[in-house]
């Protein structure tokens, strides 16, 4: 993807690669780590985020062979700036045993099935709705935040065997989970290992 790259955004991409040395990560992980910092000001997420660069290739293969993506939510649609992306939250109900944004995780798998790259950046429940369908997905990006389940339901992915970003602790949200999938999408396809 050609993109033009603001100012402001190579002025604080130069700040964070001052205070943080990334130079040694392989060339995704570097991407989504820094795109996550960025996002967030947030230096801890370089120890905080997991993802492995082997997944991180099939997705970005994946991707930009096209790959349709999903959000848990608009503000994290709306954060994913050089794709459309699913969000089905609207159109969903909470109904017995099963919140809105599960039952929309449900209708957005209806509509692409599998192969997608799903991108859950505010509700757990919609990262433990995924885990329980046969979705096959390309990537999980789980980076829910919040003091109840948040933590937990991440735990849960990275024990799953999905291929996935997700960070450690608490702390996540739609704008560093739309940073991750961002980070893959601008990174030139086939990646390059000299990513700069």
């Amino acid at each position: 993807m050609n993109r033009t790259v603001h100012p402001i955004e190579q002025e604080s991409f130069r700040i964070l690669r001052s205070r943080l040395d990334t130079s040694g990560l392989p060339p995704l992980r570097r991407a989504v780590v820094e795109r996550v910092i960025h996002a967030s000001a947030d230096l801890a997420y370089a120890d905080d985020l997991v993802a492995d660069e082997a997944e991180l290739r099939a997705a970005h293969q994946a991707l930009h062979t096209g790959a349709p993506v999903v959000a848990d939510v608009e503000m994290v649609a709306s954060g994913i700036t050089a794709r459309r992306a699913v969000c089905r939250l609207a159109e969903a109900v909470a109904c017995a045993g099963l919140t809105r944004s599960a039952h929309a995780v449900r209708l957005a798998y209806a509509e692409v099935g599998p192969g997608a790259v799903w991108v859950i950046g505010c509700a757990p429940t919609a990262l433990e709705e995924l885990m329980e369908l046969d979705a096959a997905p390309a990537l999980v990006i789980g980076m829910p935040v919040g003091f109840v389940g948040a933590a937990e339901s991440k735990a849960r992915l990275r024990a799953s065997g999905l291929p996935a970003v997700s960070n450690i602790s608490e702390k996540g949200g739609s704008a560093v989970a739309a940073a991750a999938l961002n980070a893959l999408l601008y990174t030139a396809y086939p990646v390059k290992e000299n990513h700069q």
